[in-house]
């Protein structure tokens, strides 16, 4: 996938939900993975032509894996003219080795999130851009249904009022082997997780469930998207002139 169509769905995304506000300051939570990367091209170049002018701030929460190399995000960001933070915590040692959770997950986003939300209070940024694509906000909906008994998935825009911070979505409307073909196309420098648990959790199951589904019944995914941008849930109102 070339960059002008990654551009289209994130302007789409950014026009629809009123995402991207006059003199924003936006920072972009890089995990070094595939869809933060994305998302860090999309838009370091949306900003040069967009009608709202905006600006963007890398940040990376270290969760203190010994390998963990994050030369490449740097360069990267340098040749995209992006500042970057990388925040160094101890997280890794306080879920595995001080805990050891049995459940690590949990408690690892809510610690990484905490950092996260700090650093961004402190570089000044008003808003937070995650790189969830549409297979995540589906994956979502499916293991609230299965775990929970109740139809919800994150929003495409949520106001964190405690912190006065913004959560934005951009890449909501790409597809995840769109994100694929875009990183193999530009030879995108991926960072593989450090994390051991990584690819063994409930999401990974939900997403292979979601893949066979709909290889079982083509169309699926896109259907069970549709339900959830018209299932009148709060946030999903689109302000955008094209509502499918």
């Amino acid at each position: 996938m070339k960059l002008q169509q990654v551009l289209s769905y994130v302007r789409k995304a950014a026009d629809d939900y009123h995402m991207i506000e006059e003199n924003d300051k936006i920072a972009v939570g890089i995990s070094g993975g595939k869809d933060s990367l994305t998302l860090l091209y999309a838009l370091s170049s949306l900003r040069r032509f967009y009608p709202m002018r905006f600006d963007i701030h890398a940040v990376t929460v270290d969760l203190g894996f010994d390998n963990l190399n994050l030369e490449k995000i740097h360069t990267l960001c340098g040749e995209l003219q992006v500042e970057y933070t990388i925040i160094k915590t101890d997280i890794a040692k306080v879920v595995f080795e001080d805990r050891k959770e049995t459940n690590p997950c949990s408690l690892c986003a809510k610690m990484r999130k905490g950092a996260l939300n700090q650093g961004i209070k402190a570089a000044g940024c008003n808003k937070v851009a995650y790189a969830h694509h549409k297979d995540d906000v589906v994956e979502t909906m499916l293991m609230s249904l299965i775990y929970e008994g109740r139809f919800h998935t994150f929003s495409p825009v949520t106001y964190l009022d405690r912190m006065d911070l913004t959560v934005i979505r951009p890449l909501m409307y790409m597809n995840e082997s769109d994100v694929i073909g875009f990183v193999n196309k530009y030879n995108v420098p991926v960072v593989k997780s450090p994390c051991p648990v990584d690819g063994h959790t409930k999401r990974e199951y939900v997403k292979n469930l979601l893949r066979q589904l709909n290889l079982e019944n083509p169309g699926v995914k896109e259907r069970m998207f549709t339900a959830i941008r018209k299932g009148n849930m709060k946030g999903w109102e689109s302000f955008g002139s094209n509502k499918k």
